[in-house]
């Protein structure tokens, strides 16, 4: 079913974002990143209360090597 959209601003995208508005036969990434980080480190608000948050690890151990690539994405 078609989709009706109205007006739209964009002020901008960064180089890895998507923007999509109706309908969409594919999305594809064209860049992968991997990102590590703690208990908590991506929380916004702002009256954020973090309960239990005494030990915080991260583990950054990836054993396979190798994650699902992005080659064919055109």
């Amino acid at each position: 079913m078609p989709a009706i959209v109205g007006v739209a601003q964009v002020i901008s995208l960064g180089s890895s974002s998507v923007f999509h508005i109706g309908d969409v036969y594919k999305i594809m990434p064209f860049s992968s990143a991997k990102t590590f980080s703690g208990a908590g480190s991506f929380n916004t608000g702002e009256s954020l209360v973090v309960h239990n948050n005494n030990l915080s690890n991260t583990n950054t151990n990836d054993s396979d090597g190798i994650d699902q690539g992005i080659v064919l994405n055109a």
